[in-house]
């Protein structure tokens, strides 16, 4: 919102305690050692604000149901995560390809359907036929016909996980989860990224799985989820982050575009954006960015670009960053992720 000449205005206070907040792990590593050594204590500091994770149990996965489609096969399993926490994903599997395939997690981004159009299923229905079209959301489902397993689950506040539903209407149901989880000592973002490696933990399970050769990519929301998971699960070794590069005084100061599943608690304290995704260097890493995105506008995403580039730089691998800005609005490009993920994951593992 623009300035309003009162003093009392809290969004007044908020800008000038932005503009005072220097973080205090900003990425300013001018060698390899220092670079290791900085991103080590900003992955700590970021598990320590995530909080407490819960603990495993047994995931008992359950096949619910199968479906053939023209190049894989579509299977809809539920795996428990933490006790009485159920993860209900779409598993796609190639059917041409032979021996132990490399896989990827499809993260889905805010919307209605949670995961659902990720992995191309949309029941005929014409609106979501349209999410999938407008987005080019079915990510998961090209890039099983590409040749990788896929598999896309509900995070926490999405998709079957809210019975597709939101039943507090007229307020944010990510807000919500997130204030429950913070008072009963949890983070709702802390919680996702467990169930997301909770899913990893399945893929390994799966015989036809090359657990060498694991991939992360996501819109948006699936952005953040792919940005943290890549961070923190050593099992992720390329990952493309697609529509989630910015800032944090563009997304959350002067244009506030958040909620409570994308929020790390005290961040900026410590770090910005760009800081927390540069920190994945040297693994490989692809940035999508749309030249007419209007969440996460194009100079937000420059900027960003220029700290993840020079972290590359420093840590010794700029060849591993890949970066798209294609012409186009908040939506997957694809133009350079089937190439990226075929030299990383199937001809390459990794760093």
């Amino acid at each position: 919102m623009g300035e309003i000449d009162a003093p009392q205005i809290t969004d007044n206070f908020i800008r000038k305690l932005y503009e005072k907040t220097k973080p205090s792990l900003s990425f300013n590593a001018s060698s390899r050692d220092e670079f290791l050594r900085w991103k080590e204590e900003l992955k700590n500091k970021i598990r320590e604000l995530l909080g407490e994770f819960p603990k495993p149990v047994d995931l008992s996965p359950s096949l619910l149901c199968r479906e053939e489609a023209e190049n894989y096969v579509r299977e809809k399993w539920i795996i428990q995560s933490e006790e009485d926490c159920w993860v209900p994903l779409y598993l796609l599997i190639p059917k041409k390809a032979a021996g132990k395939l490399p896989a990827i997690l499809c993260a889905h981004g805010h919307g209605a359907y949670g995961k659902d159009p990720v992995a191309g299923v949309h029941f005929n229905d014409t609106n979501r036929k349209a999410e999938i079209a407008r987005l080019n959301y079915n990510y998961a489902e090209q890039m099983a016909n590409a040749g990788f397993v896929t598999v896309a689950p509900d995070w926490r506040s999405f998709g079957e996980r809210i019975g597709y539903y939101n039943p507090y209407p007229g307020r944010d149901i990510c807000n919500i989860h997130f204030i429950q989880h913070l008072i009963l000592g949890r983070t709702l973002l802390g919680s996702n990224i467990f169930d997301g490696m909770r899913v990893i933990d399945f893929l390994t399970t799966l015989e036809y799985v090359d657990s060498s050769r694991i991939g992360c990519m996501g819109l948006s929301f699936g952005g953040t989820m792919t940005t943290y998971l890549t961070l923190l699960d050593d099992r992720v070794k390329a990952a493309d982050i697609i529509c989630y590069a910015t800032t944090t005084e563009h997304y959350a100061i002067s244009r506030p575009n958040f909620c409570g599943s994308q929020l790390v608690p005290y961040l900026y304290k410590y770090a910005d954006v760009p800081d927390v995704i540069a920190a994945i260097a040297p693994k490989p890493l692809l940035i999508e960015s749309g030249a007419s995105d209007t969440c996460f506008w194009i100079h937000s995403a420059l900027k960003a670009h220029d700290i993840i580039r020079r972290a590359y730089q420093v840590a010794g691998k700029p060849e591993n960053l890949w970066i798209d800005v294609f012409p186009g609005e908040h939506s997957f490009s694809g133009r350079m992720a089937f190439r990226f993920f075929e030299k990383h994951l199937k001809t390459g593992k990794g760093e």
